[in-house]
């Protein structure tokens, strides 16, 4: 068996999307939410004697190196900063209209905190919140061309398939 430490159940959803949408099978592969990056050593323990990889976000990349070292796979910022890049401000704009959620983001833009910042900002920020980071990682994910996929998600992929 193959195992990638993920941060959150979040990334479990994305990464299976990204196989779906790679066409690559997941059987023998077991995709792990460990509740945050300083559960990893734990996590880690728990599957000792198999293939093991990770995915993290920039600000936690210290904790799975520690542990994983080079299998450690790191979102630049973060998931949705990763899915946001890959598809552009556009693109993500037509999957969140496609929704039915289009005039909710622009609400949320005309906040007057959120006014005036970067789009990829607000649309980052925006994903985070409301049981929207459940739903949307699969949806951008499927937007995609299998070669937009972002390079962390890609590559946790095959380094345990």
């Amino acid at each position: 068996m193959a195992v990638v430490l993920v941060e959150g159940i979040t990334d479990r959803l994305a990464l299976e999307a990204v196989a779906t949408r790679l066409g690559l099978s997941l059987h023998g592969i077991e995709i792990v939410p460990i509740g945050g990056a300083q559960a990893v050593r734990r996590a880690f323990a728990e599957y000792e004697g198999e293939s093991v990889a990770g995915l993290c976000d920039a600000g936690e990349e210290r904790w799975f190196r520690r542990v994983l070292g080079d299998a450690t796979y790191v979102c630049d910022e973060d998931l949705e900063d990763e899915l946001i890049r890959a598809l552009g401000v556009d693109r993500v704009e037509e999957v969140i209209s496609a929704q039915g959620e289009l005039d909710t983001f622009r609400s949320f833009q005309n906040q007057v905190f959120w006014r005036g910042r970067p789009v990829e900002r607000q649309l980052r920020r925006w994903l985070q919140n409301g049981g929207r980071y459940l739903r949307y990682p699969p949806l951008l994910v499927e937007a995609m061309e299998r070669n937009e996929v972002p390079r962390p998600l890609a590559g946790v992929l095959a380094a345990v398939g």
